[in-house]
């Protein structure tokens, strides 16, 4: 047989192959066919069924008795890859008990690891063989730890393999079994290898009895300790995966797997807690933690008092957070251990003994609240008390009363704050043992410690909160969060205490004035937010009359009340119940104010209101919303109508900003309605559901009175809610689909005069373009939108309202790249224009800007590619016709670039950067100030992804971004702004040799903005010029 021969000659040199033939003589001796790559000898010993198993061990006997150990190691992987690739049926125990033994005889040769690996997965592989293979590792591989990585792992894998498919064999094995695994894993250093000899070692540690042998027990121990704490820094690029936490983790695992290390691993840790390296500070912190947490009451009761002395200094001095919250969790942990099976507070338990000198200690610390320790020992109480029901009983017996009486005798604000945090603080323990009312309790719980002290505590928080002074903002703070806390408690107050509680929280926003002050404010808001979470009731019986009460019936002198109480109704009505009641008294106070003949601002400030709590409901599944249509859409639009036709003596609705705000709220109503009532609404966007006769709908109509052309912006709302198969008015009259719509709306733009009109007009343009229009029609937009220009451009006679009304068309077809090409080629013509290249210049910042009705939440077509694909038009042909444009029209194309690249992705910005960069230099020295910021924009986004681009141009950049920075009577705060944020992206991204000659320039330039009288551009500028001063001096050397 030839196939051994021919495995030891290709094997070094093709190792793919060299499997290949182990592969054909497995599938000659199991005959079955599993690949299809054998070559002509297998086949035919296959056909003749001759190759036996046994041939195939004989075949090897001159190659496995070799004097040269490489041609063993060979002859042996070689059967062991036939073994690999046998069905795991096909070996009988029989020949798996001669394979084992033969292969744990030769298993210093190489390959027979991997064989005994195979064998060792296969179902007949018994305990008789588990153990004859591992005596054999322990007895061959003594020397483990001076071999290469590459048999070590191996070895390590087949270990671990026994330990997860065989564990009993080895178990039965006692010591001889914990002493072989422990000589075999010492001395590792390999992460790879570690993380298997840490996972090997806590299954040990665990399941072993290793309490026999002190000196055993500790000999284990010592396997792992010896690695803590662990310093590995994985290589860049690291192939493996392997994390320093990964192996702190396993590490930590094994320190805290039995409690017979307590004797070793505490006194260790707690000697390394002197280190002076955070990071190590930090394991010994975690390891302490997790030990706490598994060596059990009577290990843990033993070391508790020590490990709080040792614990404490990393708290009540605390000089890294990080470290001082990692020894709060090991305390934590050692409360919880000794929790367990207590099942009533006694004298003497565990748990006592080891708070009874914590306590003692932090009630010393709260004895003077100002003292940096006592926040400290408040976190150790607040820690301590989240451990059980039990260690907070005995932090309130011992703190508590002695926390009144401090706060009775306080005799500063700071004091008095200072101690109510710390009554926060064991309130929230108490909350995290009892739940809050919104929880539900999961098992029978003891008493709540602080039941004795509830009419104090009430008491407490209600006197600080309406008696201190106004101006004691924080002591306020603070009583309502402790007063929330005490209302939220389960089982705490009764609901006539809680309404006591929301009843002062109503004053506060109420009564107070808050000019400067938002935040107690803000905090009483949020109160009553809870509290609404859990008593909804009481909010609606107490907060909601007296805030509507206080709502005028008509516009007040002074808006901030009413503006105010708005907010609060607005922000507490997160509950449904509540919610629901709010819109129908909004609704009613709605009635009244324009019965009254109320202003736009204050029905505006209503409307606002209620497309607030609109906007939080899930509007298609509530079952209110024929209600919010008939009442809002209907009832407020056909009101709108009646008063531009002069049928309605009301004129708040009729105002362009509150038609903008009544229109917005139709919108999100309309948008949640099905497809049939949406096109029910439909039928009314311009006749705003009037009876025939009783309103003049706007398009197609002459003589047309500006209110009632106002009425256009409710119409655009009513038509960007609707859905994009919906039919709209005048389209089966006229039988031309949209089209002709679209040409009406484009002269009413055209003709338009007020701006906030027109520019809802426009936008309805779009909209019909975009969302209606099908695509049969759309030939009608193009000509819409270059025929009249290109005529009209000839005659020298464009005006910019046919260039708005073009841009927004094109707006609309783009968006759903709808003849993209053929759109902007006309704008583009534009440009060197000098009657009106500067306004169609100005046009190409509309194409992208995101727009609130063209969006797609109101079902507009907007797809992925259309910046791409707009980029990709434009600005090669800017930059071409830049090149040879007149120097009066050159600013034109920098404006129309700006446009484009200040709403482009980086992605597609970086694309064309060589052509981008000289052109931004130059739209710098523009007068337009938001195409100067969007520029400055540009080159900051350029400078942070692309530095090599910018080298060639440091001097030209920084010289124009001084001068953006430090003009204040030229430029806007907000260039000033972005100018030093960009000055300041420079060192870190750009090689310091290339900023070097203009460090000392930059620096004094920055001085003027040092002084710019707008805060947030005095702050860049000093970090700006830190950044530049902090740029290495170059070697001496350079």
């Amino acid at each position: 047989m030839s196939d051994v021969r021919n495995y030891l000659m290709t094997i070094d040199g093709d190792k793919q192959a060299a499997a290949r033939i182990a592969v054909a003589s497995a599938i000659s001796i199991a005959f079955v066919p599993k690949y299809n790559a054998i070559d002509a000898n297998s086949c035919l010993e296959l056909e003749a069924k001759q190759v036996t198993l046994i041939e195939i061990v004989q075949s090897l006997g001159e190659y496995i008795n070799d004097e040269d150990a490489k041609v063993r190691s060979k002859a042996v992987q070689y059967l062991s890859l036939v073994i690999g690739d046998l069905s795991p049926t096909f070996l009988s125990r029989q020949q798996i008990q001669v394979l084992c033994q033969f292969l744990c005889d030769r298993i210093e040769d190489g390959g027979a690891v991997g064989g005994l690996s195979k064998l060792q997965n296969l179902g007949r592989f018994n305990k008789d063989m588990a153990t004859m293979t591992f005596r054999a590792m322990v007895e061959h591989f003594q020397d483990l730890q001076i071999r290469p990585q590459s048999q070590r792992m191996p070895i390590l894998e087949l270990l671990h393999s026994l330990m997860s498919n065989h564990r009993s064999a080895l178990k039965s094995l006692g010591n001889e079994s914990l002493i072989g695994i422990t000589d075999l894993v010492s001395g590792e250093k390999d992460p790879r290898n570690l993380m298997i000899i840490f996972s090997i070692l806590k299954a040990v540690m665990v399941e072993w009895d290793i309490t026999a042998h002190a000196e055993v027990c500790e000999t284990l121990f010592d396997s792992v300790f010896c690695y803590f704490p662990i310093t590995f820094r994985p290589p860049p690029d690291d192939p493996y995966g392997i994390t320093a936490q990964d192996l702190k983790t396993r590490l930590r695992e094994c320190i805290s797997a039995s409690s017979k290390f307590a004797p070793y691993a505490i006194p260790q840790l707690i000697d390394k807690l002197d280190s002076t390296s955070p990071n190590v500070k930090k394991d010994v912190l975690q390891a302490i933690g997790s030990c706490s947490s598994s060596y059990g009451v009577v290990t843990v009761s033993n070391y508790s008092i020590t490990l709080w002395d040792s614990l404490k200094y990393e708290i009540l001095n605390v000089q890294e957070e990080d470290l001082a919250e990692e020894a709060l969790v090991a305390l934590r942990n050692i409360a919880v251990t000794l929790s367990h099976g207590l099942t009533s507070i006694e004298p003497k338990t565990p748990l006592e003994q080891y708070l009874k000198p914590i306590l003692k200690e932090c009630n010393e610390c709260l004895q003077t609240p100002q003292h940096k320790q006592a926040k400290p020992a408040g976190d150790i109480l607040k820690t301590l008390g989240t451990a059980s029901t039990f260690a907070l009983s005995l932090i309130v017996k011992a703190t508590v009363p002695s926390l009144l009486t401090l706060y009775q005798d306080a005799d500063s604000i700071v004091k008095q704050r200072a101690l109510i945090e710390f009554m926060v603080q064991i309130l929230e323990s108490a909350n995290t043992n009892y739940g809050a009312m919104a929880t539900v309790a999961t098992a029978v719980q003891p008493e709540n410690p602080l039941q004795g002290f509830k009419d104090r505590l009430f008491e407490l928080c209600s006197q600080t909160l309406m008696s201190a002074a106004q101006e004691e903002i924080s002591l306020r703070v603070v009583a309502i969060r402790c007063l929330v806390l005490v209302c939220t408690l389960r089982k705490f107050l009764q609901d006539n205490e809680i309404g006591m509680a929301v009843q002062n929280l109503d004053d506060i926003i109420l009564l107070e004035d808050h000019s400067g002050r938002d935040d107690l404010k803000n905090e009483a808001i949020q109160a009553l937010i809870t509290i609404s979470r859990i008593k909804s009731s009481l909010i609606m019986d107490i907060t909601f009359p007296a805030f509507i009460a206080r709502l005028p019936d008509s516009t007040p002198l002074d808006g901030s009340d009413y503006l105010t109480i708005l907010e609060g109704l607005a922000r507490i009505s997160v509950e449904k119940v509540i919610s629901n009641m709010l819109i129908r008294r909004l609704l009613t106070r709605l009635d009244v104010v324009l019965t009254h003949t109320g202003t736009g601002e204050y029905c505006r400030a209503i409307l606002s209101t209620l497309h607030y709590v609109l906007s939080q409901r899930e509007l298609v599944s509530d079952p209110n919303l024929g209600f919010y249509y008939e009442k809002i859409v209907v009832g407020l639009s056909s009101q709108v109508a009646l008063s531009t036709a002069g049928k309605d003596g009301q004129t708040a609705l009729i105002q362009e900003a509150t038609l903008e705000t009544l229109g917005r709220l139709s919108a999100l109503i309309i948008r949640a309605l099905d497809p049939h009532e949406r096109q029910s609404a439909a039928a009314q966007v311009y006749t705003l559901f009037t009876a025939d006769g009783d309103f003049t709908p706007v398009p197609f109509s002459k003589d047309i009175q500006n209110s009632q052309r106002a009425t256009m912006i409710l119409s655009t709302y009513l038509l960007a809610g609707l859905g994009q198969r919906t039919k709209l008015p005048y389209a089966d009259v006229i039988g031309t689909g949209s089209s002709k719509l679209l040409g009406e709306l484009t002269r009413l733009a055209i003709e338009e005069e007020r701006p906030l009109t027109r520019r809802y007009m426009l936008r309805q343009v779009a909209l019909v373009a975009n969302k209606f229009m099908a695509q049969a029609d759309l030939h009608h937009a193009t000509n819409l939108l270059w025929a009249p220009l290109t005529g009209l451009l000839d005659r020298g006679i464009l005006c910019e309202s046919r260039l708005r009304v073009a841009f927004w068309i094109a707006k609309g077809l783009i968006y759903r790249l709808a003849s993209t090409a053929e759109v902007l080629t006309p704008l583009l013509d534009l440009l060197p224009d000098i009657s009106y290249g500067n306004a169609a210049a100005l046009g190409f910042g509309l194409l992208l800007a995101p727009d609130e009705i063209l969006s797609k939440e109101n079902g507009v077509t907007i797809r992925l590619l259309v910046k791409q694909k707009v980029f990709n038009i434009c600005v090669p042909a800017i930059a071409t016709s830049f090149r040879t444009a007149d120097q009066t029209t050159k600013s034109h194309y920098l404006i129309a670039l700006s446009g484009i690249i200040r709403h482009a992705s980086t992605e597609i910005l970086m694309s064309e950067i060589e052509v981008l960069l000289p052109l931004l230099l130059q739209s710098l020295d523009l007068e337009y100030q938001d195409v100067k910021a969007a520029t400055i924009e540009t080159v900051t986004v350029i400078i942070e992804e692309s530095p090599r681009v910018v080298e060639g141009h440091v001097s030209s950049l920084v010289s124009h971004l001084l001068g953006a920075a430090t003009g204040v009577k030229i430029n806007t705060p907000e260039v000033r702004f972005k100018a030093l944020r960009c000055l300041r992206a420079f060192p870190g991204k750009v090689k310091q040799s290339t900023l070097q000659p203009y460090k000392i320039p930059a620096v004094r330039g920055m001085v003027m903005a040092l002084d710019d009288p707008k805060r947030d551009v005095r702050k860049e500028a000093v970090d700006c010029r830190a950044a530049w001063l902090n740029l290495d001096e170059p070697d001496e050397e350079d």
